[in-house]
């Protein structure tokens, strides 16, 4: 498998210069959250399971469930492409459906190996619109309104399972401050963005942002970004809409296979449980996102009363179809993009 940071530093939009190569105790540093977090859910699950569990969880499984999870999905890959669709049909730029369908895919798989809150997979497709004809100005417009509407789907989620749980007496302290620091993140990271954009001639910005690489011809390409996209509340909304049904659709995918395997719980406890799990991916990433989404996602079903074995057993089932499942498509068309650019 290729250096995935080093590719993501490739698909840096509008002349970007390349970093430095990292060195080796930094690539090491990045696995630091995945070498902590699986090894503890290992131990924690041997300790507090039953191996025996797993087994009847397996023997008593119901395939029939599963069709309905691989639908749910193929329709996030769906919503996705219709978020960017809007956003260039909007512009005057439209592109075939098919087109965005595929970029969606990169997208959705890009932005689970590399964790970085949707940032990763954006300026990938971003790129893939520049190359295919669109401007420049309007393909970062496009990114500047998923972004908004990407974190901000991220954020009613995560208030919305901290408003959940507390109905249900479940947001204790911990719970809490992981969440408001997540929404802090959540809340500064487009804020930062378009901060910059309305202050986009250089000369105004702090002299140590004109040290970092690459940055004056970003700022330069943020400028260029036409307003009236980015202030348009319609379109803002319906990007919205399009990237919360993505959340919708996670959680719904997680509460079917909590159907599988025979352990069935209240759809609010799967939102919950996803909510989480993307939470603790985002705060402490790790490659591929391994280690930290399962750590939060089974510790979250569990608290919610959940057997630890089908908490986990659940949990694996999703990534296979969030992530292992389109691995391939998703490698073959992030690399044919990354190649091309």
């Amino acid at each position: 498998m290729p250096d995935l940071p080093t590719a993501a530093e490739q698909a840096l939009p509008f002349g970007t210069r390349k970093a430095r190569p990292r060195s080796r105790w930094r690539r090491l540093l990045g696995w630091l959250p995945a070498l902590v977090a699986l090894p503890a859910l290992v131990a924690a699950v041997f300790h507090y399971g039953n191996l025996e569990k797993f087994v009847e969880l397996a023997r008593t499984a119901r395939p029939e469930w599963l069709l309905p999870a691989l639908a749910a999905q193929v329709a996030t890959y769906f919503f996705a492409a219709q978020a960017w669709r809007q956003v260039l049909a909007r512009a005057g730029q439209p592109r075939p459906f098919r087109t965005l369908f595929r970029l969606s895919i990169a997208k959705l798989y890009t932005d689970q190996v590399i964790p970085t809150g949707g940032v990763s997979g954006t300026i990938l497709v971003v790129k893939a619109l520049t190359r295919r004809g669109v401007p420049s100005h309007v393909a970062m417009a496009a990114l500047l309104v998923s972004m908004v509407s990407y974190y901000g789907a991220d954020v009613v989620a995560a208030v919305a399972c901290l408003a959940l749980l507390w109905l249900h007496h479940d947001a204790d302290g911990p719970i809490l401050a992981l969440v408001s620091v997540f929404v802090l993140i959540e809340v500064a990271i487009p804020t930062v963005v378009l901060w910059v954009k309305s202050h986009a001639n250089f000369d105004n910005l702090p002299a140590w942002i004109d040290r970092l690489p690459g940055v004056e011809d970003l700022v330069d390409a943020i400028a260029e970004a036409p307003d009236d996209l980015i202030r348009d509340p319609v379109l803002v909304a319906g990007t919205f809409a399009c990237q919360f049904v993505i959340i919708l659709l996670d959680s719904l995918t997680l509460w079917l296979a909590c159907q599988a395997i025979g352990a069935p719980v209240e759809p609010w406890v799967a939102f919950a449980g996803f909510t989480i799990g993307s939470i603790v991916a985002m705060i402490a990433p790790s490659p591929l996102g391994l280690g930290t989404f399962e750590a939060g996602t089974t510790g979250m079903l569990a608290l919610l009363g959940m057997p630890l074995e089908a908490a986990l057993s659940a949990t694996i089932l999703l990534r296979g179809f969030t992530f292992w499942l389109p691995m391939l498509p998703g490698v073959w068309i992030a690399r044919r993009e990354l190649r091309r650019l």
